[in-house]
């Protein structure tokens, strides 16, 4: 028999929050300032987090090390990169960030009878600036920024780390979020059910629990 579930963890990037502008128009606009044609797509930009989240200590110094190194390989000067990162952080605020619908609403009701955490991948200071500007800065008992605290998602040591602050199990714990080889492939290597918000891709890993929106844990699937 499966245990009952008494611990939730959330994802926060397009789980609990999205960007009120884009990451394609942040690039958008750093091209343009620097007057670039672009040579490379903000998808490139995701892939190099792997490779500097261990080197780097912030978004700010991650964002260069990633920018210089994509200018590199096509090319240019790394220093074009520096440039073209120092751009996109002018325009990026991470306090603006809006509440997926139902977000909100879902820590408060699981927070009732539920211990709750984040498992996070991003640095400290910009999920700190995303949770406060949702009124979530107080919401969780523990955050653990995955690629800073511990290795990203989805390796399973950033979830044992949360479940060991809140004194939880893995057969007893969710972890929600949009991403299937982050957080629905992390979940599962440390033994979690996983909580998929579906974005129409296909499944792959197939998810424990698909939701639809973030307001149908009102009615949490692992319940049924």
């Amino acid at each position: 028999m499966t245990a009952s579930v008494d611990t939730v963890l959330f994802d926060i990037d397009d789980t609990l929050c999205e960007y009120r502008r884009s990451g394609d128009e942040l690039l958008a606009l750093a091209f343009e300032a620097c007057g670039v044609e672009p040579f490379f797509t903000v998808e490139d930009y995701y892939a190099r987090y792997a490779t500097f989240a261990d080197r780097t200590d912030t978004i700010t110094e991650l964002r260069e090390e990633c920018f210089a190194a994509i200018a590199a390989d096509n090319d240019y000067d790394p220093a074009l990169g520096y440039d073209l990162a120092d751009a996109y952080t002018d325009e990026r605020d991470h306090h603006n960030v809006r509440a997926l619908p139902g977000a909100r609403e879902a820590v408060a009701t699981l927070s009732d009878d539920h211990r709750v955490g984040v498992v996070t991948n991003g640095p400290p200071e910009m999920q700190s600036d995303k949770l406060a500007a949702l009124g979530l800065d107080d919401a969780f008992e523990t955050v653990v920024h995955a690629g800073y605290d511990a290795p990203a998602k989805p390796d399973p040591e950033p979830f044992h780390r949360a479940l060991s602050a809140l004194d939880g199990e893995p057969a007893s714990a969710v972890h929600i979020g949009n991403s299937l080889s982050s957080d629905v492939a992390g979940a599962q290597a440390a033994g979690l059910q996983s909580v998929w918000l579906d974005d129409g891709s296909t499944p792959d890993p197939v998810p424990d629990h698909t939701l639809a929106s973030m307001e149908e844990l009102a009615n949490p699937p692992w319940r049924a």
